[in-house]
């Protein structure tokens, strides 16, 4: 079991959408669990629960009103701990969301807090005086719009809050904080959870001195839909305090035999590959969440740049990939104009299961799905309803799990809290199910494939020197990884053998030729050498 994570595959629940065992169209730690022997046969090593935690659910469970309960809707501790062990008789390591950088203003520390300047918790939270004439203390903007500070009448000062206003940071330059997250983290490793995903990892710290953060340079002569992409934020995140920090998380988890943890890292692209090298530096974490492959960049050069420019800036660290989650639109949807719609999600299934790192896999993607079309009277993600129309939030990825055709998809017998469109319902999970062909059962056969195979999950990457749109690389001494990322079909020059009983598509080897037709896609064995070039 030693470092089971290197090289794993999660798969990733948002809970309040995966299935609803209780009719109230919520989902729940019941319905996860009933549902775990399809991510068991899907053949991931994890499974990633976004928050469950008690909640207003400002931000759907990432605003944490008490950090060792479960929220009612989703059950309580008995039910976590059921899904728990259910997981673990399946052969499932369990990771859950951690997001200790700020708190729901309904915590009580911050109820405390913000009663006066000198309570008990006083200290326990970012707080500021204003400059003399009244504005914030510097320029620090929300990830969700408008200023980083909110006026508090009973303390007289600011608070931090780099999410909504309702989210204020919590102060980690204050020992007593990071201590007491220590204890939170201890609660969760003693319920059994294989481990922790850290949400926004980079941000536990601020600058001391609250000085201004400068602007971001831009490519475009029109501003951004939201003006937080303007500036650099240098001083309100990725402080060098950090690492400390990260240090004491590791060394309790630690104690706790197979565990691991991984942080998610945002922060600008010239900076995002030092950050993750210096987090997973050994004796921190074990792994970093890139957001480099969540976006609309789909070229060779594109990935290729980002796997070489980890493993060059952090050789002793681990990166952890994903294409969807649940705050992008689902890459089904984001590179659907390269190719035909189950072509291109099987393509992107077989590069991701083929590079070099451990991956994570939003729920619904084995199924093809696409992202939903939410009208603003739908809409329950703040910042979309802040930014609509240029930006329709985070509710088109969210929404639920399309288990069967019927009217709700399988996830729940009452309307539920974002709707099943028909759009969703034609890739309903019931019918790929034994269909030779079909996306789930690509994504068990490419699943499988890379668990039989060492060498995608541990081999050394090495890429083939070939020209767009053809990402080529061998994963260890002999095995050949070759995709063709356009619609049009592309000829190759290469020494190898198709690899026997590997996944592939449109694709076809004779005399040293490989042709690759539209998102094509093959794997080769060594015969003698392995190498790729233009034909």
């Amino acid at each position: 079991m030693a470092e089971w994570w290197r090289g794993s595959v999660t798969y990733q629940v948002y809970p309040r959408s995966f299935q609803d065992s209780d009719g109230d169209g919520i989902g729940d730690l019941a319905g996860i669990t009933a549902r775990l022997p399809h991510l068991a046969a899907l053949g991931v090593d994890a499974v990633w629960l976004s928050p469950i935690f008690k909640s207003p659910m400002a931000d759907m469970g990432y605003d944490v009103s008490d950090y060792m309960d479960v929220d009612p809707l989703f059950g309580d501790l008995a039910a976590f701990d059921a899904m728990v062990a259910r997981a673990h008789e399946l052969g499932l390591k369990v990771i859950i969301d951690q997001v200790i950088s700020h708190s729901s203003d309904q915590h009580p520390f911050f109820r405390e807090s913000r009663v006066s300047r000198d309570n008990a918790r006083s200290d326990w939270y970012v707080w500021a005086d204003g400059k003399p004439d009244g504005s914030p203390p510097n320029n620090w903007l929300s990830v969700f719009g408008g200023s980083a500070w909110e006026w508090d009448s009973r303390r007289r000062q600011y608070y931090l809050h780099n999410f909504l206003p309702s989210q204020p940071d919590l102060n980690f330059h204050n020992p007593a904080v990071q201590d007491w997250a220590l204890s939170v983290l201890r609660f969760w490793l003693e319920r059994g959870v294989d481990g922790f995903r850290l949400d926004t990892v980079n941000y536990y710290f601020h600058d001391t001195e609250l000085r201004s953060n400068g602007p971001m340079p831009q490519k475009e002569n029109r501003p951004p839909v939201n003006p937080y992409d303007m500036q650099d934020h240098l001083y309100s995140k990725s402080r060098p305090e950090n690492p400390g920090w990260l240090e004491r998380m590791r060394a309790l988890t630690d104690e706790y035999p197979d565990r691991t943890m991984v942080g998610e890292v945002g922060d600008a692209p010239w900076r995002n590959v030092a950050i993750m090298a210096e987090y997973t530096q050994p004796g921190r974490l074990h792994m970093t969440y890139s957001f480099d492959m969540l976006g609309p960049e789909f070229t060779a050069a594109h990935f290729r740049e980002k796997i070489e420019g980890f493993f060059q800036g952090a050789p002793e660290g681990w990166p952890m990939w994903a294409f969807s989650n649940h705050d992008v639109i689902r890459h089904a949807t984001r590179w659907a104009e390269h190719g035909a719609a189950d072509a291109v999600v099987k393509l992107a299934a077989a590069m991701l299961l083929s590079f070099e790192g451990s991956v994570c896999l939003y729920q619904g993607e084995e199924a093809g799905q696409v992202e939903t079309d939410i009208d603003f009277d739908e809409l329950t993600d703040p910042p979309g309803i802040r930014f609509w129309p240029d930006y329709k939030g985070r509710d088109g990825c969210r929404t639920p799990m399309v288990w069967d055709v019927s009217e709700h998809g399988g996830f729940s017998d009452v309307k539920p809290w974002l709707p099943v469109k028909p759009p969703q319902l034609a890739r309903n999970l019931a019918a790929q199910e034994g269909v030779p062909g079909s996306v789930l059962e690509f994504y068990r056969e490419m699943l499988a494939f890379r668990r039989m195979h060492p060498a995608l999950r541990l081999g050394r990457t090495r890429f083939f020197e070939v020209p767009e749109p053809v990402l080529a690389f061998a994963r260890g001494d002999a095995l050949a990884c070759v995709f063709n990322l356009s619609p049009r079909p592309v000829v190759l020059t290469v020494e190898g053998v198709l690899t026997e009983g590997a996944p592939c598509h449109a694709a076809h080897l004779e005399a040293g030729r490989l042709v690759l037709g539209p998102n094509g896609f093959a794997f080769l064995d060594a015969d003698g050498g392995l190498s790729v070039s233009a034909g």
